[in-house]
C-alpha cells in the first residue's frame, strides 16, 4: 500500500482524535481504570488481528492507553492505518 502524502494525512487528521507523530498516527485514551484499559487493549488486539495490521499498544499509568499506527513495511502512514484507526475509534466509543 502506498504512503499517503502530508496533505492527505493532515486532511484526515483534521476531524479526528488522532494526531501525527513523525511517520505514525497516535491516540491517547484515558479509561475508567486498569480493567477497562486492558479490555480496550485486548479489543484493539482482536481487531488488529482481523485486519492483519498491528499497532503498538501501551497501557500505562494504570488507566491510560496509547495507540500508535504506522505501516512499517511502507515506511509511513497509509490508508490501512486510517482504516484501523476508524475501527479503533468505534471500540473506544463502545468502551
Amino acid at each position: 500500500m502506498a504512503r499517503l502524502s502530508d496533505s492527505e494525512i493532515d486532511e484526515r487528521l483534521a476531524a479526528s482524535s488522532w494526531k501525527r507523530e513523525n511517520d505514525s498516527i497516535v491516540r491517547d485514551v484515558e479509561c475508567k481504570g486498569f480493567h477497562s484499559a486492558m479490555a480496550l487493549a485486548n479489543a484493539v488486539a482482536d481487531a488488529a488481528n482481523e485486519a492483519n495490521h498491528h499497532p503498538d499498544i501501551l497501557v500505562h499509568g494504570y488507566k491510560h492507553v496509547r495507540l500508535t499506527l504506522s505501516t512499517h513495511s511502507d515506511g509511513g502512514i497509509t490508508e490501512n492505518d486510517f482504516a484501523l484507526a476508524g475501527t479503533i475509534d468505534g471500540l473506544i466509543a463502545d468502551a
